[in-house]
């Protein structure tokens, strides 16, 4: 068995001493979460419960919707994930293999987009909604998903992914008699799963987290997301950390299963074009 070198030590070292300030405040949500008061008010804080007080993850559901306001992300994000992956793919299969009339100009007005930060559209967004009648009602999921539908970052992840397919196989599958709906769902989707898993994720991580746009839109508390229910259980239960510690870890645990069984997937989606 082959010893690891010194440098490669050195670098788990400082890799891991790292990640400790990252993932600290993760463990202590988790560990908070099933801590007594007691435990809670020491000072120093205790990093480990003396008993393990499951009172806080039952609170939690009868201090708010819990359950209601998971349906709510659930059902943002997942629409928001759908919607981007077919637009991206839709998108990217056009700007890599359609001959299109200033095809280069497009692609970069495209991806000029992504240097336009949320916050600066937000309120023409806003008012767009508004007028449209989508922050009433049942139709507030509507407005939830709409701005959010297509994604320049998923268009051009996928772009480069379809680039380096090679030509033979695409005109093999049009001689073969594909046209480009066939070509496109029967040949370029399955090879492309890595880089197709590694958008669904990024966007779904950040649907999932979205806090100011529900904010600002949402009025019913039956239509509120998970993170804006999370923040009303911090001014409702403000002198009961126990029971902020419990929602927290409770909203963690979609993302973080996302990211635990998604990394690989991840990391094979980023860098597939990165040589071609």
């Amino acid at each position: 068995m082959k010893r690891p070198r010194f440098g490669q030590i050195i670098v788990y070292v400082v890799l891991g001493l790292a990640a400790v300030p990252v993932l600290f405040p993760v463990y202590y949500a988790f560990v908070g979460a099933v801590m007594g008061p007691g435990d809670l008010a020491t000072y120093p804080p205790a990093l480990v419960p003396s008993e393990l007080y499951w009172q806080n993850l039952t609170g939690v559901f009868r201090s708010v919707p819990l359950g209601r306001f998971y349906l709510n992300s659930a059902i943002q994000s997942g629409v928001i994930t759908l919607a981007q992956v077919v637009t991206s793919i839709l998108a990217a299969y056009a700007f890599a293999f359609l001959r299109l009339p200033a095809k280069a100009a497009t692609f970069g007005l495209f991806l000029a987009t992504l240097m336009v930060p949320w916050e600066a559209i937000i309120i023409p967004n806003y008012l767009a909604i508004s007028e449209w009648g989508l922050a009433r009602g049942n139709l507030t999921y509507i407005g939830l998903v709409l701005p959010f539908l297509a994604s320049a970052f998923g268009t051009f992840l996928l772009r480069q992914a379809f680039l380096q397919f090679p030509t033979e196989l695409r005109d093999a599958a049009v001689i073969d008699g594909c046209g480009h709906w066939r070509l496109l769902w029967r040949v370029i989707v399955p090879l492309a799963k890595p880089s197709i898993a590694a958008v669904a994720v990024y966007v779904f991580l950040s649907a999932w987290n979205q806090y100011f746009w529900p904010l600002i839109l949402i009025r019913d508390t039956e239509l509120q997301t998970l993170q804006i229910g999370i923040s009303q259980l911090n001014d409702a239960e403000a002198a009961q950390p126990g029971l902020i510690l419990a929602g927290v870890a409770l909203s963690l645990i979609p993302t973080l299963a996302v990211v635990i069984f998604g990394q690989r997937y991840i990391v094979r989606g980023l860098t597939a074009g990165a040589l071609r």
